[in-house]
């Protein structure tokens, strides 16, 4: 299941905060955006997952245009898991993850099928919430309510997940637990990954490749050793830093703010599979 994008610009209100971004995602590729705070990462995600309708360009998933397509349809396919979702008061754990299997049933049908219930108590005990699953949203913690949502993604069978700052709300422990959860579904199940990740050495230690944003365009996409160099760190971020290897791959260092940069244009960039 690739994504793709072609001359992708879109924001909010006919203002593009995204700008002719070209970017292209081979199946079971695990992608990181970073950058600066209001550089586009979010935005980026709503257009991927037609939550915004671009001002320009396409969307192409699977070869066919994200934004024409019935909605059911692409939610076979791709799952988008935000930075924060509305609790909807008086479910239970296992009320919300059951809605991920609506893509796949007849409007008619409300009762789940065998698939179904395999589905959602598979994303169940992925996400650790069977001892959950009877108590209601509201009663949840912050990191709970986190694991119930992207439970509810995993319930859909995406072959496609974006996630907006997943580890938000969680401690370090869960943090890690739910990174190598992902981990293995990328690799045992080739599911696609994008992530928009505050932390830059989790995108170092867990991704394929790291697009950096900077001002809504492209400023370097590549493995992590070429794009979290120092002088990207100095110009997109304004810190000193240096890479340091250690047993989980590469990591920063962030050493000292930088002055602000005299930034030229990114300019567009295109990049194909990960090398």
């Amino acid at each position: 299941m690739s994504l793709e994008t072609h001359n992708l610009t879109g924001g909010y209100s006919d203002r593009p905060i995204i700008q002719n971004l070209h970017l292209h995602l081979q199946p079971g590729e695990w992608l990181s955006l970073v950058g600066a705070n209001g550089s586009g990462k979010s935005t980026l995600l709503k257009l991927l997952c037609r939550m915004l309708a671009p001002i320009q360009g396409v969307v192409l998933l699977n070869g066919k245009t994200i934004h024409t397509q019935p909605t059911q349809a692409v939610a076979r396919q791709m799952a988008m898991l935000p930075q924060q979702s509305p609790v909807p008061q008086g479910l239970t754990v296992q009320q919300l993850v059951s809605w991920g299997r609506t893509p796949h049933q007849p409007w008619w049908q409300w009762d789940l099928d065998t698939e179904g219930r395999h589905q959602v108590e598979w994303a169940l005990a992925q996400t650790q919430l069977q001892n959950l699953s009877d108590r209601p949203l509201e009663q949840l913690s912050g990191g709970e309510r986190q694991r119930a949502f992207l439970a509810l993604a995993l319930a859909q069978a995406p072959k496609v997940l974006l996630l907006d700052e997943p580890t938000t709300y969680l401690d370090l422990r869960y943090q890690l637990e739910l990174l190598e959860l992902l981990k293995s579904l990328n690799r045992q199940q080739g599911l696609t990954l994008i992530t928009v990740l505050h932390d830059i050495n989790l995108a170092a230690r867990y991704s394929d490749r790291i697009a950096m944003l900077c001002q809504g365009s492209l400023w370097a996409l590549g493995p992590p050793e070429t794009v979290l160099t120092p002088d990207n760190l100095r110009q997109v971020f304004e810190i000193e830093a240096v890479p340091v290897h250690t047993p989980v791959g590469l990591q920063i260092c962030p050493l000292a703010p930088a002055p602000p940069p005299n930034r030229a244009s990114p300019g567009v960039l295109s990049a194909g599979p990960v090398v």
